[in-house]
């Protein structure tokens, strides 16, 4: 008994079944999450923390060393990097895929306890950490801006209102508002004013400090009554600050009013944002790592109405960008392709099988398989992306092949005019076999696309299951539902419905099949010249595949570009501010740009002051002609006549690996003991590397050159004037580091007191020599008196990598170049100008996942070969024959890079699976053949010529159906241009180059290596001793099966 039979024999049953796995599959459908591709973010935790007014070497010694010391000792962490720089230190921490993030962040915050003991006291605010990957886009920028409602008071409703609100959307990692910091009392001292009164910058501070306190004064209960005391010690306008004395000269009182300008401002005033050339605040919202976007965008969306109502009327709040658009669009041209997919599949049966109800059967089939995988795949965790939709298109060719060689067998039995149940049990019995053995060797193609490591290996397990999922689903229903069908619903050609025009597609096949056994038996005479051919294209193969530039992913359209502009290290607040204003203007003016932020000033985005940034909102890709990387590249022209400003343009992508924002897509760090010689060395190398033709926008993230005024103080004269270094640091510090001083709490937030100089003071290191000292019994000491100041530069953030010091260089390649031309170009580079031995060079993001992936590729395909044929010598009993199935991989291998050549692609991750997917439809093939041509010898006797003749002639139309249907399905995926298509065109081509030049080669090959491996087998059975006589029988391929 055949496994079809009880199936074929209770036909209510099985349709039942049917309908069952189709409502499961459908609510799988809509139950399933949608993102661009699968989740594969790494676990990352960004820890940032303020000290106002700090060098970056002063940041990196104070707070970051301290951090690293005990973050870096952290469980299962992959990578540690940080930037310190004027006022901010920011410490990124890469953990491995496996590990929990909430996990991370408590190890996290333990750490930050741990270290608060060696944190300077004068801390602002604690550190503190964001479960973010900083280098990743926002999913959400929301802009507010308004005509009659002051800068400040925005920032203020962005920090109080829409911040909270938004941070507590599950999935959020982070809330950035730019472009105005929140409010504050800013108390500006005219240093010449406090020197005539012989007042220091420290008596200023303590009188603001203890002239706004705030706390609990205790309550009074009487015999009936009780009251609680409160009083006015807390000041919240700047007017009030005005009449508070600091001290008195003859007998009068000197008040801050006389020594000072009070003025409401912000926390830090050297900040801003526009959006589409107006002031604004700038909203970003970034997701966590492992989060949904389309999840958290949806929410994000639902807030927004509700936090409106909070915000006063004036107040515009407007989505400047969603990442969610373009990644909806992608998934749904997916869709569509993949149903264009079935529709084309199902006419090649039409157009072979030449009946309308055996197609209809195929086309039953088909979709119940697919929808069926939607609900498996929503138990194994899977999102509908990119990637698994793709699986499924390319599977359509894999799952009807199953449908197509049932009926196709049962429908050659009806033809030698036995009845549709006979037909339907001999022929199911018959292919049974072949069927499991397709689905067992196709699943044997994908067990290595599981073990693939690291984050590549991450996106293609999803891929590499999904189709496994169809393919298996798809062998059951081919088992069950398609032989009931066929028992139930075939006719003889006789009785069926003509279709006009098939007959002269069937008159067409017949003459086809005619011409293929004259031309085979051709081939037959020239065996050895055949075999030659074979020889030649495994080494073709080989050729191809070390020649291939190899690449990672495609660029994909996002339909947003994000820009890093840079000036010149010196550049001042105001410079940088007129500058950036001029980069925006002319981006704005391009017709693809719907809208553009600009956000500049030290902070969480931009490390430095000197560097700015841009986010452009391109039209959805149907609109515009250009894709992105034509854009950027005419953006770059526009902005390239803008004097003393660089501008680096970087496409957004929905994959982010690196946790370090850079100007240019790929990036190369190098490390050492010595930041010195780090430094030396990278600013050869990038140099190199513009030479180099192969690079575009070699950078060195190394800010060198900045300005420095360096004060050497006598400590001995000092000393004499009784002047101390703490005294020094803290005058300097109340004068230029925007020292906040005083906390006035609010009901919603809390607000700072800073102090600072007169604006006319913080512009020239000379007004250096009018500020005063606090000295010995009372006197003012100049500071010129106790120090020299020399102007010197240095660097304007110090990078450490894994707690050393570290120079990032980021580059982009030269259209057509691949990634791996460029590594091995890096390493010429540096051999050639001979870098020391103990500098380190790593790369980071996604050219690392790339050298990794690389590495594994050759195993990859080793492991897939050897893989496939063990499945095959299971199931065949032979050492012998998976040898003939294996030889007609290599022709499918030499069509798929040749068409990714021809066509200007890369050999990428995505061209790579590919080809691994070929080795699937390829030998599914060569199995068909010989299946028969053993049966045929074993069971009826043939010699092997005659067996393998009549096999090759018996399936050259299912062999013919499968491949048109591989084709067919692969088809959409390689002509179709909408959002996200340059993600499948590198698949579709491969697969379509590769089953074109390997369909050619195959049908003549296989029978030939079939008859030269026979010979072999033959010469050693004469060789080996017979078996004894009460021996059991070898067991034959198909025995057991009728």
């Amino acid at each position: 008994m055949s496994v079809s039979e009880p199936f074929i024999r209770r036909p209510i049953a099985t349709s039942l079944l049917g309908v069952a796995l189709l409502i499961g599959g459908l609510l799988g459908y809509f139950a399933l999450p949608v993102s661009a591709l699968p989740q594969v973010d790494f676990p990352t935790v960004q820890v940032t923390t303020q000290l106002p007014g700090a060098s970056p070497d002063v940041i990196a010694s104070l707070i970051t060393a301290p951090l690293e010391r005990q973050l870096g000792q952290i469980p299962s962490l992959s990578a540690i990097n940080s930037t310190s720089s004027f006022g901010v230190s920011q410490i990124s921490l890469q953990f491995d895929l496996n590990r929990d993030i909430d996990g991370a962040t408590q190890d996290v915050q333990a750490a930050i306890n741990a270290a608060a003991g060696v944190l300077p006291r004068t801390l602002p605010y604690p550190p503190t950490y964001a479960k973010v990957n900083p280098a990743d886009a926002p999913v959400m920028t929301l802009a507010l801006r308004s005509e009659t409602i002051s800068l400040r008071a925005m920032s203020d409703i962005a920090d109080t209102i829409l911040a909270q609100r938004l941070s507590q959307i599950s999935g959020v990692g982070r809330v950035t508002v730019l472009g105005g910091l929140k409010p504050a009392v800013r108390i500006q001292a005219d240093l010449a004013r406090l020197a005539a009164y012989g007042i220091s910058m420290e008596d200023l501070r303590s009188a603001i400090s203890s002239a706004n306190v705030s706390g609990p004064k205790g309550s009074l209960d009487g015999a009936q009554q009780s009251y609680l005391i409160a009083a006015n010690d807390q000041i919240a306008g700047a007017d009030a600050y005005r009449p508070i004395i600091v001290a008195y000269r003859n007998g009068s009182p000197v008040t801050i009013g006389d020594v000072a300008q009070i003025v409401d401002g912000l926390e830090n005033d050297r900040t801003g944002g526009w959006y589409q050339g107006t002031p604004a605040v700038i909203i970003d919202i970034q997701r966590q790592p492992g989060a949904n976007v389309i999840e958290v965008v949806r929410q994000i969306r639902e807030e927004i109405p509700k936090v409106q109502r909070a915000i006063p009327a004036g107040v515009n709040l407007t989505v400047v960008s969603d990442r969610t658009v373009t990644i909806r669009a992608s998934v749904h041209d997916v869709q569509f392709t993949l149903v264009l997919s079935v529709v084309l599949v199902t006419l090649v049966v039409l157009l072979f099988l030449r009946s309308l109800r055996a197609t209809l059967i195929a086309g039953v089939a088909l979709p119940l398989s697919l929808i069926t995988s939607f609900g498996i795949m929503y138990f194994a965790g899977f999102s509908l992306d990119n990637l698994s939709l793709m699986a499924l298109t390319i599977g359509t060719g894999f799952v009807v092949d199953d449908a197509i060689v049932m009926i196709e067998n049962i429908v050659r039995h009806m033809e030698n005019g036995e009845s549709a149940m006979q037909a339907s049990l001999r022929g199911a019995s018959e292919i049974g076999f072949t069927v499991i053995s397709l689905t067992v060797s196709l699943i044997a193609v994908f067990i290595p696309l599981l073990f693939m490591s690291g984050l590549v290996g991450r996106m293609f397990r999803e891929f590499a299951l999904t189709l496994t999922i169809a393919v298996v689903t798809s062998a059951v229903v081919s088992l069950t539902l398609t032989p009931m069908m066929c028992s139930r619903l075939l006719k003889h050609a006789r009785e069926e419905l003509t279709v006009p025009g098939l007959a002269a597609v069937s008159r067409f096949i017949d003459w086809t099949v005619g011409f293929y056994h004259r031309s085979l038996l051709w081939v037959l005479e020239r065996q050895r010249a055949t075999l030659v051919v074979t020889f030649i294209t495994l080494i073709a193969t080989l050729v191809f595949y070390v020649m291939a530039p190899k690449g990672f992913l495609p660029l994909q359209d996002t339909a947003s570009i994000t820009a890093v502009t840079e000036a010149g290290p010196d550049v001042s607040f105001a410079e940088m501010q007129k500058r950036q204003t001029l980069v925006a203007d002319a981006i704005k003016t391009d017709s693809d740009v719907v809208g553009v932020v600009s956000v500049i000033g030290a902070g969480s985005v931009n490390p430095t002051t000197n560097v700015g940034r841009l986010v452009m909102t391109l039209k959805p890709r149907g609109e515009r002609r250009a894709d992105v990387s034509m854009v950027a590249a005419r953006l770059k022209e526009k902005v390239a006549g803008i004097p003393g400003m660089i501008v680096y343009f970087q496409p957004v992508q929905d994959v982010q690996i690196s946790t370090q924002s850079s100007r240019s897509q790929y990036q190369y760090t190098l490390t050492g003991t010595d930041a010195a010689l780090v430094s030396e060395w990278a600013r050869k190398l990038v140099a190199e590397m513009r030479r180099d033709p192969l690079f575009r926008d070699a950078s060195s993230e190394a800010q060198e050159g900045g300005l420095r005024a360096q004060l050497d103080v006598d400590r001995t004269r000092a000393g004499q004037l009784g002047v101390s270094l703490q005294g020094i640091t803290d005058t300097l510090n109340d004068a230029f580091a925007q020292r906040q001083i005083s906390t006035i709490y609010g009901q919603a937030n809390q607000y700072r007191v800073v102090l600072e100089a007169l604006p006319m003071y913080q512009r020239d290191p000379s007004v250096l020599s009018k500020l005063y000292l606090p000295g010995s019994a009372g006197a003012q000491v100049p500071l010129s008196a106790v120090a020299r100041l020399t102007r010197t530069t240095a660097p304007l953030a110090v990078s450490h990598q894994a707690q050393f010091p570290a120079v990032s260089l980021s580059f982009n390649l030269a259209p057509g170049a691949a990634l791996g031309d460029a590594v091995e170009a890096v390493k010429a580079i540096e051999a050639r100008i001979g870098m020391s031995g103990s500098i380190v060079g790593v790369y980071a993001g996604d050219a690392a996942e790339f050298a990794k992936a690389l590495a594994g590729q050759p195993w990859l395909l080793l492991a897939a070969i050897i893989t496939i044929y063990i499945v095959l010598g299971v199931l065949y009993e032979s050492y012998i024959h998976p040898i003939t199935i294996l030889s007609t991989l290599p022709s499918a291998g030499v069509g798929a890079i040749l068409a990714l050549m021809l066509f200007g692609q890369d050999l990428s991750v995505i061209g790579l699976i590919g080809i691994i997917l070929l080795m699937g439809i390829v030998k599914k093939n060569a199995i068909m053949m010989i299946d028969f041509a053993l049966e045929a010898e074993r069971g009826q006797g043939m010699p092997a010529t005659d067996a393998i003749v009549q096999a090759c002639l018996l399936r050259f139309r299912p062999i013919m159906m499968t491949t048109f249907a591989a084709l067919f399905g692969a088809l959409p995926l390689a002509i179709e241009s909408g959002t996200g298509a340059e993600l499948r065109f590198p698949l579709g081509i491969s697969i379509i180059g590769g089953l074109l030049l390997s369909q050619l080669l195959t049908l003549y090959t296989t029978p030939v290596i079939y008859l030269a491996l026979d010979r072999i087998n033959r010469r050693l059975e004469h060789a080996l001793p017979p078996p004894a006589p009460d021996a059991p029988p070898a067991a034959g391929a198909t025995e057991g099966m009728q």
